[in-house]
């Protein structure tokens, strides 16, 4: 689709640097490789034996941010927001992404009175829906990855702050639903996301500890979330600038679930993964 094609090269990050030479001008243009912290690594091989793995669902599991976009801009231009002019994708980015409804109601319409912000939300996820449907695609190496979580034996759950409709929907597209055995929704604890609240949610549900179980997550605010419920979170650089996911407590950033960086940290906790199930 044309708008999601627009979306992606949209997001790319770049960093520009001009050398001066005499007369010969050279322009070199290069994307941050992404890369695993040395400093952080204490963090990963503290967890031995690893236990459980949890994971967000947007942005981590699929590449759902171009089909969240699209639904806002349009509904957003639909009701007049900003003078009618669509979103552009920074204001996406940093006012929308990774946040739940009832945060973004609260600065997109701090104005408005609660009914009318619920059906604005509710045309917004159904439009979402109906594309998802269409237009879902796992990140790549997602399906090897809970192939060797499976393997592994262990415990895993879906944390996310999207509403439990749009969850169950992803998860089914992407034959996950007997994957996971726990789905937490943030809107339904006590405080979603940045707030630890579900992620604490998920390790009492798979009666795990902290120090046994690290995070998958694409967003600033969960990440926060995870970090602040005492987790390693591995940050995926799916949409969001790796800076930002680095500021916000990222231990490991990776580009996707093929990326070697990752699949080093898992072979070395495998040896303390066999030894416990041995036991």
């Amino acid at each position: 689709m044309a708008w999601q094609s627009r979306f992606r090269l949209g997001m790319a990050r770049y960093n520009t640097v001009t050398a001066q030479n005499g007369t010969a001008r050279v322009l070199v243009t290069c994307c941050d490789s992404l890369h695993f912290f040395s400093r952080e690594r204490e963090a990963f091989s503290k967890l031995a034996p690893l236990e459980a793995i949890l994971f967000d669902i947007d942005g981590t599991l699929c590449d759902s941010d171009p089909i969240h976009y699209y639904a806002f801009r349009k509904l957003l231009q639909e009701v007049g927001f900003n003078n009618g002019e669509p979103i552009t994708e920074e204001f996406y980015s940093e006012n929308i992404s990774g946040s739940h409804n009832e945060e973004i109601g609260k600065i997109l319409f701090p104005d408005w009175d609660h009914n009318k912000s619920i059906k604005f939300f509710d045309d917004k996820e159904a439009l979402f829906r109906s594309l998802a449907k269409e237009h879902i695609k796992p990140v790549e190496g997602l399906h090897k990855l809970c192939k060797w979580v499976e393997d592994h034996g262990l415990k895993r759950a879906a944390v996310t702050n999207a509403p439990r409709a749009n969850a169950e929907l992803m998860i089914s597209i992407l034959n996950l639903s007997d994957f996971f055995q726990f789905l937490v929704i943030g809107c339904e604890c006590e405080r979603a996301k940045p707030f630890p609240d579900p992620y604490l949610k998920g390790l009492e549900l798979l009666h795990v500890s902290p120090d046994n179980t690290f995070i998958f997550e694409d967003s600033a605010s969960g990440i926060r979330a995870g970090v602040a419920a005492g987790m390693p979170v591995v940050g995926l650089a799916t949409r969001n600038p790796e800076q930002v996911l680095k500021d916000a407590g990222a231990s490991l950033l990776i580009k996707d679930y093929e990326d070697s960086s990752l699949w080093n940290i898992l072979q070395e906790l495998e040896p303390s993964i066999a030894k416990k199930l041995e036991a």
